[in-house]
C-alpha cells in the first residue's frame, strides 16, 4: 500500500460542507486528500500549518461550493495527485467514469480493470480512495443494487446520491461551461 508523503504536501484546509467538515490537502501536483471528519483512513490534522489558499484547494473549494448548489455532469476540473498502488490508481481512474447520476458495481469496475474475479479487491481499493466526493466512490454498489460501506459513512453515501440524482444545471453561461472531466482530472492519476 503506497501511502500519502506527508513531506509532499504543500496545503491543508478545511472545508464546510453540508455533510459536515472535510479536510483538504495538496501537493504541488494537485489534490492528493479530501476527507470528511471522522471518516476511515483520515489522517488527521497535519503537524505544520500549511497554506489554506493555494491555487489546487482553492479551486476545489469553489468547485465543491457549485458541487453543492446543484450538481453538473462535468463539475471537478482541480488536478489530482492521489497516491496509492498501482490497481488502486487504475480503481480510481474508473471511478471517474462513472458519471454524476450514474452508478456501477465491485464487479463491473473489477471487469473494466481487467479482473474479473477481484470484485472484493476492487473494493478495498474503492474503500482506500483518499479524494472523496471528486473521486466518485459513493456511485459504487453492491451487486444487488444494495448500499454498501463508504469510509464517509452510509447516511453520507446515500446524500451524495440524492444531490445526484437532481437534473443537471440547465443553461450553463459562459463562467459555468467546463472542459470535460476525464480529460482535466484522469490525467492527475498517473500508473
Amino acid at each position: 500500500m503506497k501511502t500519502l508523503d506527508y513531506a509532499a504536501l504543500v496545503a491543508q484546509a478545511r472545508i464546510d460542507s453540508p455533510l459536515g467538515p472535510l479536510t483538504a490537502v495538496a501537493t504541488t501536483r494537485g489534490v492528493a486528500g479530501l476527507w470528511f471528519d471522522g471518516q476511515r483512513h483520515h489522517p488527521g490534522a497535519l503537524a505544520s500549518p500549511l497554506d489554506p489558499m493555494q491555487p489546487h484547494l482553492a479551486q476545489l473549494r469553489a468547485e465543491l461550493q457549485q458541487y453543492w448548489s446543484g450538481p453538473s455532469h462535468e463539475l471537478f476540473r482541480v488536478a489530482l495527485d492521489p497516491h496509492g498502488t498501482a490497481f488502486q490508481k487504475a480503481v480510481w481512474r474508473e471511478l471517474l467514469r462513472i458519471g454524476c447520476g450514474r452508478l456501477s458495481s465491485y464487479g463491473e469496475l473489477a471487469a473494466a480493470v481487467g479482473r474479473p474475479a477481484a470484485a472484493r479487491a476492487v473494493g478495498a481499493a474503492v474503500g482506500r480512495n483518499p479524494i472523496s466526493i471528486v473521486i466518485p466512490c459513493h456511485r459504487v454498489l453492491g451487486r444487488d443494487g444494495s448500499l454498501t460501506g463508504y469510509a464517509g459513512g452510509l447516511a453520507r453515501k446515500q446524500a451524495l446520491l440524492a444531490l445526484e440524482r437532481q437534473p443537471p444545471q440547465q443553461h450553463p453561461t459562459p463562467e459555468t461551461r467546463r472542459p470535460p472531466l476525464r480529460a482535466a482530472v484522469a490525467s492527475g492519476i498517473k500508473a
